[in-house]
């Protein structure tokens, strides 16, 4: 794969309502979409947009995507730190939230805007860890041998290039309790020309168990150049999860969960949490209650083997873990 070529799709992601329901075949017309200047911008890749129903205004994917106006609703309970992630700051991009992990906002850019993201209000700003060579992580970790694993997340914290992620890694060279880094990232999925040769290289020689979660919403996501970024993690040596969050009108569906599921591990990848909607500012119109949460759940045990399962799970500010239900 040519380097360079996950930039470029970057730089062409489609930012405009108006283009991305052309390239379906809709009018603007049958969607309600908010002021263009509202304050969480559009942004998907067009391999992603690739992906949708054409003249299907309820597409699963496209509703993670395109803005509604139901974001500017404000509803009771609905708040911009919905998992307190400010209270968990340690240092400089650092969150410190559950007992022996550490997790880095690692970079503020996404290749894709979901609208239900929990961090769409995140001072992103003032809170990057790779700042400055990563100089104040580095030290708290360094100040913490109880930390055992490492989690990059963030926005997207594969929106960094590989000579940044390598000077993190130069970094961790000596901290030998660091034995595990993990990473959250959405771009396999979205922009799999991100998993190029010079990132799996980098990945193949890190000293440390490596762990990749995605996160995949539905099975129409998958296609052949998901497939092939996922094989090459496996290669790298990565452990593949994915995280799902469940979505009212995209995935509140046992068929649909269960497809996503068998999806998943044709691709080589494990499913390992079905989030409950964290409670963001601009997000309720995506929520599902619980009881019908839980019937999906028991629907999913009845139809596929455990380990194909996810666990079904809410993040709470200030529990020492997730919260299953």
């Amino acid at each position: 794969m040519p380097a360079g070529d996950w930039r470029q799709a970057w730089r062409e992601a489609v930012t405009d309502a108006g283009e991305l329901l052309a390239l379906l075949g809709l009018s603007p017309l049958a969607v309600r979409l908010p002021p263009a200047d509202a304050g969480f911008a559009l942004r998907v890749p067009r391999g992603f947009v690739a992906r949708m129903r054409h003249g299907d205004a309820r597409d699963p994917l496209l509703l993670q995507v395109l803005p509604q106006l139901a974001e500017l609703d404000e509803v009771p309970g609905f708040v911009t730190d919905a998992v307190g992630d400010l209270a968990a700051r340690e240092a400089q991009g650092v969150l410190h939230k559950y007992h022996g992990r550490a997790l880095l906002i690692a970079s503020g850019s996404c290749a894709i805007n979901c609208r239900y993201c929990f961090r769409r209000h995140f001072p992103y700003g003032e809170e990057m860890a790779a700042a400055g060579q990563w100089r104040k992580a580095l030290e708290h970790l360094r100040q913490d041998p109880g930390i055992g694993e490492l989690i990059l997340s963030g926005g997207d914290p594969l929106a960094l290039s590989t000579a940044k992620l390598e000077e993190l890694s130069r970094g961790l060279a000596d901290l030998p309790h660091v034995a595990r880094l993990r990473i959250h990232t959405r771009l396999p999925v979205v922009l799999p020309e991100r998993i190029d040769d010079a990132f799996t290289n980098w990945l193949a020689t890190l000293p440390l168990q490596k762990v990749v979660v995605l996160h995949a919403n539905h099975a129409n996501e998958f296609d052949a150049s998901v497939d092939a970024a996922c094989a090459r993690l496996r290669d790298a040596g990565a452990t593949l999860l994915n995280q799902s969050v469940l979505l009212r009108g995209v995935n509140d569906d046992a068929g649909v969960l269960a497809a996503l599921s068998e999806r998943l591990f044709a691709a080589g990848v494990l499913p390992y949490y079905l989030h409950q909607l964290d409670r963001v500012q601009g997000a309720a119109h995506f929520e599902v209650d619980d009881a019908r949460a839980l019937a999906l759940l028991d629907a999913l045990r009845a139809r596929l083997p455990g380990y194909l399962v996810p666990k079904l799970v809410r993040e709470v500010g200030g529990d020492p873990s997730k919260r299953p239900l």
